[in-house]
């Protein structure tokens, strides 16, 4: 293999790819960037066996070919090389030699034949979405997936796609719910074209974190699913993942009908007070109490041994009074991607879940026993 490619455009392939690398890794192979020349492009893969990602790139292709090389000295190398294009060529004995003027590495690669194959997508209904869509509803419920091993069919989002074919002029539309027990978040849109199956899976918690990181504003992203497998491209990336495998919870049974007691809040304002709270919290005393007032909704905390805070926040409300516990930062989650001006928080009573909804997102809070 011989190419010249650009340093930036090398550096910015190498750190997408090399996001999903873990230090922990096994197996050496699966610390390197499978380098593959194809027509005009040179294309990066790396794998950890539960996700693969790739990125292809404009290079001149001198010679074709496939080589291995560590992820963490390559990129190591390339930082420091001066700006300019890059000249990269394999050797005898999977040597890879790295140059750019007068400046030269050499760096041990390992054959591409010890590389893990990823899975092709042929023969499979592609669903097309926009980037900025995608990147909001994940967005908006990723927070909410739990971390808990022993809860394994909760450690990633589900994703469902409905088809609208069972019913007569019923649209197509797509769901993500996120759930840790202690909260649920739930969006759906329409799609603008139709499907032709339903689809349910549930997508893991890094697949979603690396779908943030290159999802863009504009564009569109192109979905395949797969057995156990979901394949995603936008703009020269592609991204395939494992799938979580069981039955997520029937999380429909868990959100209550519209409450009378409805409580409008600036965004801006309800995230300052939280903040203010959320200083005098810890792990052992993270419940805030709020207190409904007619016309004003007052948030304190008292905390032992730390001190107490209280703030009062102006409301039109003339409904009963309500004393209730809330976790500040579940709220402060799901605030920092809300994108309204104001929000409408539902309360019930002292023991029963917040909820502050639209016609497409739902998110609940469990309330907190207050000390």
């Amino acid at each position: 293999m011989k190419i010249k490619v650009s340093k930036g455009e090398l550096l910015k392939g190498v750190q997408v790819v090399g996001n999903i690398i873990t230090p922990k890794n096994m197996l050496p192979i699966l610390s390197n960037i499978l380098f593959e020349t194809t027509k005009n492009k040179l294309r990066l893969t790396t794998t950890d066996l539960d996700i693969g990602i790739s990125v292809t790139l404009d290079a001149e292709i001198l010679e074709a070919g496939a080589i291995t090389i560590p992820t963490k000295r390559l990129s190591d190398v390339i930082k420091e090389l001066p700006e300019g294009s890059v000249g990269i060529s394999t050797k005898k004995n999977n040597i890879v030699d790295i140059q750019l003027g007068t400046c030269e590495f050499k760096l041990m690669g390992l054959p591409k034949e010890e590389f893990p194959k990823l899975p092709e997508f042929k023969d499979k209904e592609v669903v097309t979405l926009e980037q900025q869509v995608l990147k909001t509803m994940l967005q908006l419920t990723s927070f909410a997936i739990s971390h808990e091993e022993t809860r394994y069919v909760l450690n990633g989002l589900l994703f469902e796609l409905k088809s609208g074919s069972g019913e007569q002029g019923a649209e197509s539309s797509v769901k993500f719910v996120g759930t840790d027990g202690r909260r649920l978040a739930v969006v759906e849109k329409k799609l603008k074209t139709k499907t032709h199956k339903d689809i349910k899976i549930i997508l893991p918690y890094k697949t979603v974190q690396e779908l943030l990181r290159n999802l863009k504003e504009e564009g569109e992203v192109f979905l395949v699913i797969g057995n156990n497998q979901a394949f995603f491209e936008m703009d020269g990336i592609v991204i395939i993942s494992r799938l979580i495998e069981g039955d997520f919870p029937d999380y429909q049974k868990v959100i209550p009908h519209s409450s009378a007691t409805k409580i409008r809040l600036n965004k801006e304002d309800f995230i300052l007070v939280l903040r203010r709270a959320n200083l005098f919290t810890t792990p052992d005393f993270q419940a805030v109490r709020f207190e409904l007032f007619k016309n004003k909704l007052v948030v304190s905390k008292s905390t032992p041994d730390v001190g107490e805070f209280r703030e009062e926040i102006a409301i039109e409300y003339s409904g009963k009074e309500l004393v209730i516990g809330f976790n500040p930062g579940y709220l402060l989650d799901m605030l920092k991607h809300w994108r309204e001006d104001e929000v409408l928080l539902e309360l019930f009573d002292t023991e029963k879940p917040g909820v502050v909804r639209t016609a497409e997102y739902t998110y609940i809070v469990q309330p907190m026993r207050l000390a």
